[in-house]
């Protein structure tokens, strides 16, 4: 049997995919997230040392960003295209305020106080990038060339520049990726990808010297992390250790040394990946790989049954931005990429990322679940 077809049964004699379905939820797709959420609960509560205050705050966010998800599930992807360009615009606009008037926190001018709370603008720019290269690129001929690529190389240029200069380069990455996938999606042949990758290659000097003191050095303590043990090298060096005593089965729940000790900095944030590798093992680690693999086959699942080129090319941007999401955080704390400050998607602290993700999934599920039924 089909997945699709064990997915209409399921909807058609239970009474929950009945529900799903008035909501417009994508059923696979809300049972990984389902899972992934209840099991952050579970390595937050170690990675916090047992803190209750941040479970509250961590479940609060949860709802919120699920609420806001479920929301955007119900909106037609046409009205998605429809206010593609002035979301990105007013996403550009915010990060200009950045720049003017944001808060400074932890060395950086990141985000905007709001009285009530405070949030990053340029979290939004990882859902208005792809939307706003996807609408650009579905209202002229497909694949892109000459002025089109030139043009959407534009968009994906400005907020990227204007995030790093914050700083905030796992941001931009971020940003950046999306709307590049956007243009692979379109058919980019690929000697113009080579090209590109050839021509950033040769850039790397130029890259160098405009890079800040801090982000050159994250990029030596990748190449030699042993250079500094007790300084800039301290945060990999810890998370590798952390890794490597979990061995295969790991220590256990709560068995985290090496964030209980307050050894391992960022353990709820930026390298909780660490403290889960240690209290579960390698079987923990491939397990939870898994869910996230099978979470993104299922983004692209709903990229492939998407009926337009908007769409298409949309949903095929947010699934690889969730992909380099998690392959960027656990290659950072693995020691295999430079730190740049990615969470873990689904399962870190942080309440502007968990909004943002849910809202892709979110998108994801409006595409597949307003699609027409096309007879067969």
């Amino acid at each position: 049997m089909k997945v699709e077809t064990i997915e209409n049964e399921f909807e058609r004699h239970s009474w929950l995919g009945n529900f799903l379905r008035k909501l417009h939820v994508d059923i696979p797709l809300f049972l990984g997230l389902l899972i992934i959420s209840m099991l952050s609960f579970v390595i937050l509560y170690s990675a916090s040392t047992q803190n209750a205050d941040v479970l509250l705050k961590h479940l609060v966010r949860n709802c919120l960003a699920l609420v806001f998800m479920i929301a955007l599930a119900h909106v037609n992807p046409y009205q998605f295209k429809r206010y593609s360009l002035a979301l990105y615009s007013f996403g550009v606009t915010l990060l200009f305020a950045v720049l003017l008037m944001g808060e400074f926190g932890k060395g950086a001018q990141r985000w905007l106080d709001l009285g009530l709370f405070r949030f990053q603008p340029s979290e939004m720019l990882k859902i208005a990038t792809p939307m706003m290269i996807a609408w650009y690129l579905s209202e002229h001929v497909i694949p892109p060339k000459g002025k089109q690529l030139i043009i959407a190389f534009m968009l994906i240029i400005v907020p990227c520049l204007l995030i790093a200069k914050q700083p905030d380069l796992g941001t931009a990455l971020l940003v950046a990726s999306s709307g590049a996938a956007v243009l692979f999606f379109a058919g980019l042949s690929w000697w113009f990808i080579v090209s590109v990758v050839v021509f950033l290659g040769a850039l790397t000097p130029v890259l160098w010297h405009f890079m800040l003191d801090y982000q050159r050095n994250r990029v030596l303590t990748f190449l030699n992390p042993e250079a500094d043990p007790m300084g800039k090298g301290y945060h990999i060096i810890q998370s590798k250790i952390a890794i490597g005593s979990g061995g295969i089965s790991g220590k256990g729940w709560l068995g985290s040394s090496q964030s209980k000790l307050d050894f391992l900095p960022e353990s709820s944030t930026d390298f909780i990946f660490a403290v889960f590798a240690e209290e579960f093992g390698l079987f923990g680690c491939v397990g939870l790989i898994c869910l996230y693999l099978l979470i993104i086959s299922r983004c692209i699942y709903i990229s492939v049954q998407a009926q337009d080129t908007y769409t298409r090319l949309l949903a095929g941007g947010l699934s690889f931005t969730f992909f380099v999401y998690v392959f960027v955080n656990i290659g950072m704390v693995i020691g295999v990429l430079p730190v740049v400050g990615v969470p873990l998607p689904l399962i870190s602290y942080g309440g502007t990322s968990m909004v943002t993700l849910l809202a892709g999934f979110g998108i994801l599920m409006s595409i597949h679940t307003h699609r027409k039924l096309l007879p067969t």
